[in-house]
């Protein structure tokens, strides 16, 4: 039997956090309705109540309220898991729901079951609830305020879903220590050639799609002190975060392994390019620049040499805090699959500015290799592996 905690602003919409509640215990579970409402009195007797989580603070700004419930629901949350007494966490809600439970789901850990059913899990802002966790966010596709022909089939597949996932214990891993790698579809043959490499030295690599979340979640995992080496390969989202594009990892990307003292070899993978969505929802500023369409939804412009110049050192900067083992690799024939010569983001000037610049702004320190060849040639990425190797080994 397992426990399954139901978070809710019982005040609004206690019926359908009890509904849950019941097709949950008909799973054979127990659940604990914690109440989280901050308006008027809850209309289901819960487990916990608000008092429990925030005292008997009154509060006159509801913005403060969601604020302080939500700090405190993290707080609560995170402890019952330490303890061992919850093996699972559900909760629905429109905006502040949203806003109170997923910043619980966020203070546990990645692996943990958490499920959002959200009015806002199919909108722009769902990866800012999201954050770097594994919070699972399913569309309420009406609003949750009471039971009709489609919510309630809605919450029965939530109920179920929670019910599997705290059912399913993932077999046990290896404990072989870990390496993280950045990777883009530009970037896949050297990333997943270097993985075997280091995957047959004895290491875990944990691969990161370079897509904004990936690269902060990388960043998360790399400062929890559980990285042996990171390869990071392809560092793009630095380019959408200078130049304006939707992939932005925000502007602490390439930092923590510097701060931390992990062994790191790097790369300027993918900084060819910036990632914008549909051709309409490019920048009107940009009309005259080189794009390439991915896929629909997908359009990527090529950068400039001066955006790679700032580029360059933007990444010298953040590299040269580098506290432990570092190395620059740098692919001068091409730093994405469609930047190689005779390529469509072919601009021999612009990688020419990305590497001098890098190369003149790095401590003196800091190795850097240049090879005669493009990023995905099977020569640089067993190199890069190497160089991962022979850091990791200085290092230990």
């Amino acid at each position: 039997m397992k426990t399954i905690a139901i978070l809710g602003t019982l005040d609004t919409k206690g019926e359908e956090h009890s509904f849950v509640a019941e097709l949950i215990h008909q799973r054979g579970h127990r659940t604990l309705l914690i109440d989280t409402g901050t308006q008027g009195e809850p209309t289901v007797k819960p487990d916990v109540s608000r008092s429990e989580l925030v005292g008997n603070q009154a509060f006159t700004d509801r913005g403060e309220a969601v604020a302080a419930m939500a700090e405190a629901a993290a707080a609560f949350c995170a402890k019952l898991v330490v303890e061992r007494k919850i093996d699972g966490i559900l909760s629905l809600g429109g905006g502040g729901g949203t806003a109170i439970s997923t910043a619980a789901m966020r203070a546990l850990p990645v692996g943990f079951p958490k499920l959002m059913v959200s009015t806002l899990a199919a909108s722009e802002s769902a990866p800012v609830y999201m954050g770097v966790k594994d919070v699972t966010m399913m569309p309420s596709i009406v609003d949750i305020a009471g039971l009709n022909r489609i919510s309630r089939p809605i919450l029965a597949n939530a109920a179920g879903a929670i019910s599997g996932m705290a059912e399913i214990a993932a077999p046990a891993s290896n404990d072989n220590p870990m390496i993280v790698a950045s990777m883009f579809g530009n970037t896949t043959d050297c990333v997943n050639h270097a993985k075997e490499i280091l995957e047959t030295a004895g290491y875990e690599v944990l691969v990161f799609h370079a897509t904004g979340t990936g690269g902060r979640t990388m960043e998360s995992l790399i400062e929890s002190g559980l990285v042996t080496g990171v390869l990071d390969l392809t560092t793009t989202e630095l380019a959408d975060e200078h130049v304006g594009g939707i992939l932005s990892a925000g502007p602490a990307r390439l930092e923590a392994a510097a701060r931390a003292g992990v062994p790191t070899v790097i790369a300027p993978g993918c900084l060819d390019m910036v990632n914008f969505g549909e051709p309409d929802s490019v920048p009107k500023q940009f009309a005259k620049r080189k794009f390439y369409h991915h896929n629909p939804q997908v359009t990527l412009m090529r950068t400039s040499a001066n955006e790679c110049c700032a580029l360059g050192e933007i990444m010298a900067g953040k590299i040269n805090r580098s506290t432990g083992p570092v190395k620059v690799m740098l692919p001068l024939a091409g730093i994405s699959i469609i930047s190689q010569p005779g390529g469509p983001f072919h601009d021999g000037p612009a990688d020419e500015a990305l590497f001098n610049s890098m190369k003149s702004n790095l401590r003196n320190d800091i190795p850097v290799e240049e090879f005669d060849c493009a990023i995905n040639d099977t020569h640089f990425a067993e190199a890069a592996a190497r160089a991962l190797l022979d850091l990791m080994s200085l290092a230990s």
